[in-house]
């Protein structure tokens, strides 16, 4: 069975004759520092991207067979996006940035964290009808001008990437469309105290954003499905939780975003994607109910944390409506291989439930040592596959 066979069995609870390795990407220090250990060249630590086949090459030397972000892209966000600008430079090299969100940020020389953020530029009606909203009307551009990341190649929509995309039986890996973020996104722009007094001061206009974003991804991927292309999967980003739970009222985000996700898949069922996945990280349980309800059913990237999220209490409470990809606690790459040999253990009885497989839940941090990697991989085909 190829990739992609393999992975609609495990997703639609079929027999499969291996557990595909899954990766979710590196972070760009990770390769820099693989890049200086003499584990893969400069040109692929500086060239890498999520399914590229740089990404394909890295993954492959490691012991993956794709990463889940294997995509099509169209421009389901800010088109165009805001341009970057250096409005201050500080005498520690710091400077202060207009982001390609409209958020002012500090970037520090060799800091990776999250950045500070000074002010933004959505803050009320008249700044929302001004910057954002003439940056979210829907045109085909939007579709054409995206970009198919098949994992060997990278094609644009038009031509190539729709004739790859009609081809579905040739494919060895899933592909998925991917339908955008539909409160993630409004939660960058206007921060996470901006979306909260929004809602409270001006619920007109947090409906308006909501909706207008909405109904410009709906479009996005009705254009995208009325052409024929064929798709395994289709996957959300949203990352509107944190170690406690979500950043919104769950009641809030049910009534307010809930229906934008039930008129998409309900198109994406209509043309044939039955498995849609979704990105979020932290503890996402208080929303599962709503993604469920409105016909996403794939949690994605199951972040361990602190909080310990596990596929099997979902399975428990929602039964088989519920599938994962994800949930491998990558901290365990900074450890030694008994602590894979344990977290690979741990992960058996979840393969065994069905409907779940294994991914690192998040980037592949710099602490992650190469051989730490290639020995999960190694590992995990013994366990799992017999290899």
């Amino acid at each position: 069975m190829t990739n992609r066979e393999c992975v609609k069995a495990v997703l639609n609870y079929n027999s499969y004759d291996r557990l595909p390795m899954v990766h979710f990407g590196f972070w760009n220090e990770t390769l820099e520092k693989w890049y200086v250990e003499g584990h893969i060249s400069k040109e692929q630590a500086s060239r890498w991207a999520d399914a590229t086949p740089v990404d394909k090459e890295i993954g492959g030397k490691l012991g993956f067979d794709f990463n889940w972000l294997t995509c099509f892209l169209p421009a389901n966000k800010l088109s165009p996006v805001f341009e970057e600008k250096v409005i201050e430079e500080y005498s520690d090299g710091s400077k202060k940035v207009l982001n390609e969100d409209g958020v002012l940020i500090l970037v520090k020389p060799g800091k990776i964290s999250i950045p500070q953020e000074f002010d933004r530029l959505l803050k009320d009606r008249a700044s929302w009808e001004a910057h954002y909203l003439p940056k979210l009307q829907f045109s085909i551009s939007r579709v054409n001008e995206g970009v198919v990341t098949a994992g060997r190649a990278v094609f644009k929509f038009a031509p190539e990437g729709l004739k790859f995309l009609k081809e579905e039986k040739t494919r060895e890996d899933p592909v998925g469309l991917f339908c955008g973020s539909l409160l993630g996104q409004i939660r960058n722009w206007l921060g996470l105290e901006g979306l909260s007094y929004l809602y409270a001061d001006d619920e007109k206009l947090f409906d308006e954003i909501i909706n207008t974003v909405g109904e410009l991804s709906y479009k996005v991927v009705e254009s995208v499905l009325l052409t024929s292309a064929k798709f395994d999967f289709a996957h959300f980003w949203e990352d509107v939780c944190f170690k406690n739970g979500p950043l919104i009222s769950p009641q809030v985000f049910e009534h307010k975003v809930g229906p934008h996700y039930k008129r998409i898949t309900d198109l994406l069922r209509e043309h044939g994607v039955d498995i849609v996945s979704l990105d979020c990280d932290g503890c996402i349980d208080a929303l599962i109910p709503t993604w469920l309800t409105n016909g996403v059913n794939t949690m994605f990237p199951i972040e361990v944390g602190t909080w310990n999220a596990s596929i099997k209490p979902w399975r428990q409470k929602y039964g088989k409506k519920i599938r994962g990809i994800g949930g491998m606690n990558k901290t365990v790459f900074a450890q030694d291989f008994a602590a894979i040999d344990a977290e690979v253990e741990r992960l058996k009885p979840l393969v065994e439930l069905g409907g779940f497989i294994p991914c690192p839940d998040h980037r592949i941090a710099p602490d992650a040592k190469w051989d730490n990697v290639r020995y999960y991989c190694d590992r995990m085909r013994k366990v799992f596959n017999n290899q």
